[in-house]
This record gives structure tokens, sequence and C-alpha cells, in this order.
């Protein structure tokens, strides 16, 4: 079988992992750090979901330091379904949580003027977690992409 980077229990995959982990944490960081964000449904949900993002990539890149440490494969396809689920799971609420909030920004910014208005908001801050939030979900569809590639090979 090819081994794709990204692949579970390789180098390119603890890589993938912790990137997706270190984004997840940082748009959760500015998010929290930007003041009147508990006003809006939109920004603790994209909190949610980049908490929910940090745990299962810091679960599998775990997972990968270990299958490293002890040369093992982790390319069964019980594990490799269990994954793929995973990854499309948190793709998908991460997808949505960016979305919602980025709606919520643009609407903010360019049509109602809210964040002229409101100098409580720190809107740059809202977009910038939302712009890691958006990494943070192209490196996810990287990694269920390689997933179902892999689950599909079996």
């Amino acid at each position: 079988m090819k081994v794709l980077v990204g692949s579970p229990g390789t180098i390119g995959g603890l890589l993938l992992r912790i990137s997706q982990f270190l984004f997840a944490a940082a748009s959760i960081v500015v998010m929290i750090t930007s003041s009147g964000f508990s006003n809006y449904t939109a920004f603790c949900y994209l909190i949610a979901s980049m908490g929910l993002q940090v745990l299962w990539s810091i679960g599998l890149a775990c997972l990968d330091i270990y299958a490293l440490r002890i040369k093992r494969d982790l390319h069964s396809p019980v594990l490799v379904s269990l994954f793929v689920v995973g990854d499309w799971v948190t793709a998908i609420l991460s997808l949505a949580a960016a979305c919602s909030s980025a709606g919520v920004v643009v609407l903010f910014t360019r049509d109602v003027d809210f964040c002229e208005t409101a100098s409580y908001l720190n809107c740059k801050g809202y977009e910038i977690s939302i712009a890691l939030a958006f990494i943070t979900w192209l490196l996810i569809a990287k990694s269920s992409l390689v997933m179902f590639w892999l689950l599909a090979s079996m």
C-alpha cells in the first residue's frame, strides 16, 4: 500500500495533526481575548468547534507519536474507519463554525457598520480568529481526504 503524506503513524501525519492543534488553539485564544464574543452564538460555536478539534488533533498526535516510537502500522481498516468518521465530523463542524462566524463579522463590518459604532467589540480579533479557523479547516480537509483515500484503498 502506498503511504500518503499525512497518513496515521507517519511523521507527515504527526506534523499535520500538530498544525491542526496549533491553529485551532490559536483561533480559540484570539477569540477568547477579543471582548464581547460571548454575546454572539456563532462565535461561541466557533470556540466549541475549535475546542473539539483541539481534543481530536492532540489525541491523534499522541497516537502518531506512540506508533512512531514502537514502529507500528496504524493502517488497519477499523482504525482508519474511525479516523475517517472523526475527521469528517470535525471537518464539517469546523467549516460550519468558521462560515457562520464569518457571516456575522461580514454583517458587522460591511453591512451595518456595527464595529464602528460599538467600540467594545474587537472585530479585528474576530477576523483573525476566523482566518485561523479556516486554515484549521483546510488542514482538517487534507487529513480527512487522506483518511478517506486510505480507507478506499483497503
